[in-house]
């Protein structure tokens, strides 16, 4: 019985942990992203995904991010509208098209990631000890082993 109560301790505690992580990571980035007023989340990983993978449908980019047809559809009219990204005949199915990132794309996606970069430096240095950047710098490598 203790030892049930002891698994159930340990359980409760990681799952703590576990959500302290996930809603101060959520919180992080969305203060990063809205003090540089850079792309939402659903359109940078929607252009990382085009610049890593090459052109892609509209399906297989809802399928990697895991969002729906309709969601992904909306989510690349307004990267098309902004001139992010470019449709192309799929030469694997002459009914379809391919979605690829565009120059002024590939631009936006670089100053939104110096963006954010230079802020995160700024607040590393405004906020932090020395010390508390040798602890953030192994935090980071223990993070890195949960990706």
């Amino acid at each position: 019985m203790a030892n049930d109560e002891a698994i159930l301790e340990k359980d409760a505690a990681v799952l703590a942990l576990a959500e302290g992580l996930r809603d101060t990571l959520s919180r992080f980035v969305r203060g990063v992203r809205s003090q540089t007023d850079t792309p939402t989340t659903s359109q940078s990983e929607t252009l990382v995904l085009l610049e890593k993978r090459g052109p892609l449908s509209v399906a297989e980019l809802a399928s990697c991010r895991n969002v729906r047809h309709q969601s992904m559809r909306l989510v690349t009219a307004q990267l098309e509208t902004d001139g992010l990204l470019f449709r192309l005949p799929n030469p694997a199915d002459g009914r379809s098209q391919l979605l690829s990132i565009s120059d002024k794309g590939r631009e936006v996606l670089s100053r939104s990631r110096e963006a954010r970069t230079s802020r995160i430096a700024a607040l590393i240095e405004e906020r932090l000890s020395e010390k508390d950047k040798r602890t953030l710098e192994a935090a980071i490598h223990v993070i890195e082993r949960l990706c």
